[in-house]
């Protein structure tokens, strides 16, 4: 069973403590999927904006979340 298998049938687990600890391991590597997708798509040229529209979220909240990091890898 690879760890993504095993991370989503734990999320749905019975035992709040073993779902709850799966929620967070799911957060993590969503935001670190998110990070990667982000300098993903600066490096290849696209605007805040037209990440935003894809993540659902405002030009400013991935900006203020991802620009820093961006910035470092010259995709700001």
């Amino acid at each position: 069973m690879s760890e993504t298998t095993r991370l989503a049938a734990d999320a749905s687990s019975g035992d709040p403590a073993t779902g709850l600890r799966a929620v967070r391991a799911l957060r993590d590597l969503a935001d670190r999927l998110e990070d990667l997708q982000v300098g993903n798509a600066r490096r290849k040229g696209w605007s805040w904006h037209e990440i935003a529209v894809c993540l659902g979220v405002t030009r400013q909240a991935v900006h203020k979340k991802h620009a820093r990091r961006a910035a470092g890898q010259g995709g700001d």
